[in-house]
């Protein structure tokens, strides 16, 4: 996608949201939900017209080794971004090991097609600069359903141009290789997650909520690498450690010592039958 189709989805986007803005949701993190559905409901329109079809042909047809390597060489290419945006994190060592990945899988894995350093035991951190915003403080804000693009946030749409500006194979000459690439790359995406959305399809009852639900736990977790919020933790402990301490209960007993049996056994009804 190139800088002005970027700034004609922007300018769509935020007039669709203008239109829809009086219609508001329960839930507080989607206020545009009426501008959300819609949107949910034109891309689902075109994945089950196209984008599907295509997945499922392919899977088919394709050996599953192939599928394999073209996953391996666009998830090699998207691990120099996820290094960058590692180290603009303050994670030395996870970017380090993401620019190893890239030199390894790029030489002995044969341009990216084998994926060498995972088998080397260096993990896939998968990072982009929504994630970087998130990392250092920025709220994610409203829900957003992108029209093809799929589901973000305010905060990750804003980072979205400079993920795309930073793709290796935006840069790919000539003009016919590179979209036969990302026609691939999203045809061999949609097919990983075609038995996924095939459950989901039959499980959920309102996929709407299930897709809204589901990424913006997964987002939030992927921000603060499964730990959840430091903010939130702080906060909380925080709080914790300035609670008062509980007052004593003026009833209780003094002593820890057992109370003696026949105070234990009776009730009160038959203590004063004996008396």
């Amino acid at each position: 996608m190139t800088v002005s189709g970027l700034r004609s989805l922007g300018l769509a986007v935020a007039a669709a949201a203008a239109l829809s803005g009086c219609a508001t949701s329960g839930n507080p993190r989607d206020p545009l939900e009426g501008f959300n559905r819609a949107m949910f409901k034109f891309n689902d329109t075109v994945d089950q017209a196209a984008l599907k079809p295509a997945a499922t042909v392919y899977k088919s047809v394709l050996p599953s080794f192939v599928q394999t390597g073209v996953g391996n060489f666009f998830g090699n290419l998207a691990d120099v971004w996820s290094a960058a945006n590692n180290l603009m994190q303050g994670k030395g060592e996870a970017g380090m090991s993401d620019f190893t990945r890239v030199m390894l899988n790029s030489s002995f894995g044969i341009l990216g097609l084998l994926d060498i350093a995972s088998e080397a035991g260096l993990p896939k951190h998968s990072e982009d600069f929504g994630q970087t915003l998130g990392y250092w403080g920025v709220k994610s804000g409203p829900y957003l359903m992108l029209p093809l693009l799929g589901p973000s946030t305010l905060r990750d749409t804003a980072g979205l141009p400079l993920d795309i500006m930073a793709d290796p194979w935006r840069y790919k000459e000539p003009n016919y290789l590179r979209n036969i690439g990302i026609a691939t790359r999203v045809v061999d995406k949609r097919a990983y997650l075609l038995d996924a959305s095939n459950l989901m399809e039959e499980a959920a009852l309102d996929r709407y909520e299930f897709v809204r639900d589901s990424f913006l736990q997964l987002r939030e977790s992927k921000v603060f690498d499964g730990e959840g919020n430091p903010r939130t933790r702080k906060n909380a402990k925080q709080a914790a450690v300035e609670a008062p301490e509980p007052i004593a209960d003026a009833a209780a007993p003094l002593s820890s010592e057992a109370l003696p049996e026949e105070l234990t056994t009776d009730t009160p009804a038959e203590h004063n039958a004996g008396l």
